[in-house]
């Protein structure tokens, strides 16, 4: 056969595979929108190729006859992408300055430090700062992005009057130990009472003493939360519950500092599930922002009254009791808001030390939480296993988590570049959902690829591409040839004949 005709030939088996594999397409397209009644060529670029490509653009401009339901989530989206201080977040000194000696790792991000930056000028400084010395120092040291100089400026501030703030900068990062950090922050809450007390009264005589006195609230708080945390830490448990539940008491309007997560860990440590139930009777409310440990706390005293004797062969026989229901749909609505929990839970993946601000929703809050509540599902019996059995259950009731939620808005698509920002270097960052593509959309790209490159060889180069074919073709099939000569050298000559004619 000449290289013109293998040419041809070769010709029309690839355009064979073109035709075939589009009517495979066209095939398997029907077959899905029968089935499911929507695109799957449509659903694969919506959930997959969308956020490869970089999400939605946002850089046209916004529609003024947009619906008042596109503009609502919108505005959600953007609520869950914002990033919020960790309630339970460490101690510089005394924890993540004493991992980076043992290690020689960074566990803070310079992002996570810079925000932290903000939050202080925010809560510790005011205008009226300058009218001080010692203050005009601190509202400069809050701004250092040196430790050591901030540092230094602390204590030249406490040389000139005793400076509730000043403390708080020691106690927060020079401190090396908890007992270090308690007795500073006791310093610090004698200063900032005094403090708080004179601005009270000087509050509403303008203001300049009304911002003085919303800073000295706020750093009234700080201290009395950081010293309930360090009883906390230090085992003192009751006293810290007790110090919490004082203090939103006589700061009931405070919700931003969360302090409600405080004191549910440490009621959690005190197995006072009935204080427990009363603080989410209270905050686990449909007006009030959520987060993973409202949800996953909510979720883990329904799993313990029927976690016990739960068998994942008994439940597959009988069916679910309303107990086992109720804690499984109170498993599935935690994990819909943060799905990547329970794989730190399950330890299926490493933890590492929390950062100073959390994504909600996001790998940095899975952290967060379960860094300090693996502990109480451990303690008690059978919830991991009940977790374990169930959790991975929730993705079938929210097929397209980016699109449309079940129990919570859409899942957010700017978790991922936010917690690598807040995450550090050496942590893997929780992706959610997996943008990985279907195998068959990577089986048709391939062949519809592999077979446009070879057309365009067939038509620039065909006495080569004809050599080529040839030669593939003769390989392909010597097996056959040589089977056949086989056949032929056992069979009668005359039954071979026969067999040719018919």
């Amino acid at each position: 056969m000449s290289t013109i005709a293998w040419s041809w030939t070769y010709f029309w088996t690839v355009w064979f595979f073109v035709i075939y594999s589009d009517n495979l397409t066209k095939i398997f397209e029907w077959w899905y929108f029968r089935k499911y009644g929507t695109s799957f060529i449509e659903q694969v670029s919506v959930s997959h190729l969308r956020p490869l490509l970089g999400g939605v653009d946002n850089s046209s401009p916004i529609n003024s006859n947009s619906s008042n339901g596109d503009a609502d989530s919108n505005r959600q989206n953007v609520s869950e992408c914002k990033v919020w201080r960790n309630p339970l977040n460490l101690f510089r000194g005394a924890e993540y300055n004493r991992y980076t000696w043992v290690t020689g790792r960074e566990p803070l991000t310079y992002y996570d430090m810079n925000l932290s930056a903000q939050d202080h000028q925010t809560f510790f400084t005011c205008d009226s700062d300058h009218l001080r010395p010692a203050d005009a120092i601190m509202q400069k040291a809050w701004r250092e992005r040196n430790p050591q100089a901030r540092i230094s400026a602390a204590h030249e501030s406490l040389e000139l009057e005793d400076c509730a703030t000043a403390s708080i900068l020691l106690a927060e990062e020079e401190a090396t130990t908890i007992v270090e950090a308690e007795k500073l922050f006791k310093q610090a809450l004698k200063t900032g009472e005094g403090c708080y007390r004179r601005s009270q009264q000087l509050q509403h005589h303008g203001a300049q003493y009304e911002a003085q006195h919303r800073r000295d609230t706020n750093v009234l708080v700080y201290i009395k939360r950081r010293l309930a945390m360090c009883s906390r830490k230090l085992g003192r448990t009751r006293e810290a519950v007790k110090m919490l539940r004082d203090l939103m008491k006589e700061f009931p309007l405070l919700s931003m500092f969360n302090i409600h997560e405080n004191l549910l860990e440490s009621l959690l440590e005190l197995q006072n599930y009935a204080d427990v139930q009363a603080v989410l009777a209270k905050y686990d409310d449909i007006s009030l922002p959520k987060s993973a440990t409202i949800c996953y706390t909510a979720a883990l005293l329904k799993a313990r009254a029927v976690s016990d004797k739960f068998s994942p062969e008994a439940a597959s026989r009988r069916g679910l009791s309303t107990a086992e229901m109720n804690a499984v749909e109170a498993i599935h609505r935690a994990v819909e808001f943060n799905p990547h929990v329970p794989k730190y839970l399950l330890e299926m993946k490493s933890l590492i030390l929390p950062p100073e601000h959390i994504l909600k929703r996001g790998d940095s809050e899975a952290i967060a939480y379960a860094f300090f509540h693996l502990q109480h599902w451990k303690r008690v019996e059978g919830a991991l296993n009940l977790l374990h059995c169930t959790w991975e259950g929730t993705f079938r009731m929210i097929p397209y988590p980016l699109e449309k939620g079940h129990l919570f808005y859409p899942y957010p698509i700017c978790t991922e570049t936010a917690d690598r920002e807040l995450l550090p270097m050496f942590h893997e960052v929780s992706v959610y959902p997996k943008k990985e593509l279907p195998f068959f959309i990577l089986f048709t790209a391939g062949l519809c690829s592999f077979t446009a490159m070879l057309a365009l060889l067939t038509h620039q180069f065909p006495e080569l591409m004809g050599v080529f074919a040839k030669a593939f073709l003769s390989t392909l099939f010597a097996p056959l040839n040589f089977i056949m000569e086989k056949v032929e050298s056992i069979l009668p000559s005359s039954l071979w004949h026969q067999l040719t004619r018919i």
